[in-house]
């Protein structure tokens, strides 16, 4: 696969782990608040607190990993506009 289908590939997964981390804490915080007392068996269109949590938690993980990835892709563009940044400063 060439750099940028990889780049392309990449961003678009971590669009969508964003859009579900997103709407599941959303969901979390809107409709599941915790400090009631159903505690973890409350439930939301039909899934449980402990799914909504789960399906939460390993979309951040994907993202946290997927956003690592990106800025390894990415490395020498950050460099370079880090030191071009710098160089403007200087002058």
């Amino acid at each position: 696969m060439d750099k940028t289908k990889l780049n392309y590939l990449i961003d678009a997964l971590l669009a969508v782990s964003f859009i579900v981390t997103a709407l599941t804490g959303l969901a979390l915080f809107f409709f599941m608040p915790s400090g009631i007392p159903q505690g973890r068996y409350q439930a939301f269109l039909g899934i449980s607190k402990t799914v909504w949590l789960a399906a939460h938690d390993l979309a951040g993980i994907i993202m946290i990993l997927l956003s690592l990835i990106h800025l390894v892709l990415h490395w020498k563009w950050v460099v370079c506009m880090t030191r071009s940044f710098l160089k403007r400063k200087e002058n």
